[in-house]
């Protein structure tokens, strides 16, 4: 592989803080990149170059929110509530193990890379009891496909004899819990700059998660220097169980444990109130906005725009497989854009700022603004090249508007960390009918 990429006469969307934009050239070396600009490149004696002509430049996009264990459950409880969703699906995640999860997360993140992105979180929060090292399968699996990799220890302490959601199975004690998730960070979590794996601290959340373990994972997390994550304001469903149970919001029960900040980012963040949606703006805490799983689910639309307004970074997800089957992270980007104007009108979110979403955004709320997120000279060489010269991309004279509101184009090269990992809309990392039958095997398994 040649160390220096040069990709030549594309149209490049920098989003740097002057939101340049132009056609021109960007050069990696290795894994950082070395020039971003208008016109031809510097001439190398050395280089790769890739014409880029007809293709748009962007950085590539940051899933903020994800479960990639869902992926070989997809297409079950199709027209289900978020509860009956749940309810359905626990009893067949129980009997998951290792190589199932492996399996999984390696034909999600396939789907992840093929559709731009460069950076996942992945939420991963079921650990059935002799099911082996879910989370470990799924870092081999990030690793073997080659995307930079923010996996979310999750647990879940309160089981169905404690009122709440999963089987008792799959809960586990909160000592082990905090024991587990503290080893995890000790074995893989690295904090350097340019870092492919990065811990993060996830309850599930709160009708599946005591209180207790809530704020003991918040020291936790703060302790080790470490981002925290759980799933909140996600239905109305939610917001009724909380006051029941707690007398408060699900964001007044988070709040209360310690559980807003620029540290923490929750996943859906649907149903908060404008006082709510102010807190959150000044506490800089961050939301995982996963539009397509949203709107499968009937949950809602997240008020993505008067989030943003008021200085809380919105980030994209795929959310769960089995409730997103797409799995399609450019997707996310153009129901992002349309939900926004559905409820908002069309000066709601602009194309540029949805572009902000899956990039710069999503970098923001895992703490990686500095590294990734934008072009520029000194970044970590993740972008992505999209090829707009298909018939449902040509004659859109905006390369930003044609990517975020027609159809997903293909890719002519991603980059993770200066490594291609998809080039002429192939995955290079792995073999996919391979991939798509060992997902198949492994669904009709675990149904029979």
């Amino acid at each position: 592989m040649a160390s220096r990429i040069v990709i030549e006469g594309a149209y490049v969307a920098t989003l740097d803080p002057a939101r340049r934009e132009f056609t021109g050239h960007v050069v990696a070396e290795g894994n950082r990149l070395v020039a971003v600009g208008p016109g031809p490149a510097p001439a190398y004696d050395d280089a790769r170059v890739v014409d880029g002509r007809g293709c748009l430049v962007t950085p590539g996009f940051v899933n903020t929110h994800q479960h990639l264990y869902q992926w070989v459950t997809r297409g079950l409880a199709a027209d289900a509530t978020l509860f009956e969703w749940l309810t359905t699906l626990y009893p067949v995640w129980a009997r998951f193990s290792e190589e199932t999860v492996y399996v999984a997360a390696r034909a999600a993140l396939a789907q992840l890379a093929r559709t731009g992105c460069t950076t996942v979180a992945d939420h991963h929060y079921v650990f059935p009891r002799d099911g082996g090292d879910p989370l470990a399968a799924e870092i081999a699996a990030a690793g073997e496909i080659g995307l930079r990799f923010h996996p979310a220890r999750g647990s879940m302490d309160r089981g169905q004899k404690d009122g709440g959601l999963p089987p008792d199975s799959v809960v586990e004690d909160r000592d082990e819990i905090l024991a587990a998730t503290e080893a995890a960070i000790d074995r893989w979590h690295d904090p350097s700059p340019d870092s492919m794996l990065q811990l993060v601290v996830a309850p599930c959340s709160p009708f599946s998660v005591s209180g207790e373990l809530m704020r003991e994972s918040a020291e936790l997390a703060r302790r080790r220097r470490v981002r925290l994550h759980t799933h909140l304001a996600e239905t109305t469903d939610e917001t009724d169980w909380c006051r029941e149970t707690f007398s408060c919001t699900p964001l007044e029960y988070a709040d209360r444990l310690g559980w807003t900040g620029p540290d923490v980012w929750f996943a859906h963040g649907i149903h908060f109130d404008d006082a709510e949606i102010k807190h959150l703006g000044g506490t800089g805490t961050g939301v995982a906005h996963c539009p397509s799983s949203n709107a499968r689910l009937g949950a809602g639309i997240a008020r993505t725009a008067d989030l943003r307004a008021a200085g809380a970074p919105v980030g994209l997800g795929v959310d769960g497989a089995a409730s997103n089957e797409s799995g399609s992270l450019v997707e996310e980007l153009r129901h992002a854009l349309l939900f926004a104007r559905a409820r908002g009108g069309p000066q709601a979110l602009t194309v540029r700022a949805a572009l902000e979403m899956a990039t710069l955004d999503g970098a923001r709320i895992l703490g990686r603004s500095a590294d990734i997120g934008s072009l520029e000279p000194g970044k970590l060489a993740d972008l992505a090249v999209w090829n707009l010269t298909t018939l449902p991309h040509a004659g859109i004279p905006d390369p930003v508007a044609a990517l975020a509101l027609s159809t997903p184009p293909p890719l002519t090269l991603l980059l993770a960390n200066g490594r291609p990992v998809v080039e002429h809309d192939a995955l290079l990392t792995a073999d996919e009918p391979t991939l798509a039958a060992e997902v198949a095997r492994t669904q009709a398994s675990l149904l029979s």
